[in-house]
């Protein structure tokens, strides 16, 4: 049976997902049993959203400027559970690398990577087999469109929110802080003031 779920639902799992999954020097952080946010525990390796940012840190943050934290966050459009083979999660990801100054965590590198990740769930949990990224450049378009299909105006109406997108990843940002016990309460992208931290 298809399941669509809306990104703000999974907000609170998607924050406990990238605490647990996140870590120094581009390299994932060594996970621990469960991780409680919100009163949601997330278990080692019970969603494919731990799955995801594990590939957001290893596939994708690996191939930026290195910093001492990598921290990915997405914003989901729709879920398929139907096939345990084949799960498909369709959403908008990114993916930051951070120095640490003082009590700021600073951006080095990063970006955007929308499109369709295909996660498979095994006895020993879930891994990524699979990501259907949009084009860059003048195919962006055509190929959102073609990754999406009769989601595209949901996935257009979550990417165009750039409010929504800042507050979740400062909310991410705060867990993640709280999670590595770093002396951090803002964040700055290069050439713009620094932010808080979510609550």
């Amino acid at each position: 049976m298809k399941r669509t779920i809306k990104f703000g639902v999974l907000l609170s799992v998607v924050i406990a997902a990238v605490v647990s999954f996140s870590g120094c020097k581009n390299k994932p952080a060594e996970a621990k049993d469960d991780v409680q946010t919100d009163s949601v525990v997330v278990k080692e390796e019970t969603s494919s959203l731990t799955a995801i940012d594990r590939y957001l840190t290893n596939e994708i943050g690996k191939n930026y400027a290195e910093g001492e934290h990598c921290v990915p966050f997405h914003l989901i459009v729709a879920v398929d559970e139907s096939n345990a083979e084949d799960i498909l999660v369709w959403g908008d990801y990114w993916v930051f690398n951070y120095n640490q100054e003082g009590d700021t965590l600073k951006t080095v590198s990063g970006g955007n990577h929308p499109g369709l990740m295909h996660v498979r769930q095994t006895d020993a949990g879930f891994e990524v087999t699979g990501f259907d990224q949009v084009a860059d450049g003048s195919d962006n378009l055509k190929s959102a469109k073609q990754i999406f299909g009769e989601k595209f105006d949901a996935f257009q109406a979550i990417q165009s929110d750039e409010q929504k997108r800042e507050q979740i990843r400062a909310e991410v940002l705060a867990e993640y802080v709280k999670s590595h016990n770093l002396a951090a309460t803002l964040y700055q992208d290069y050439g713009w003031p620094a932010k808080e931290l979510g609550k």
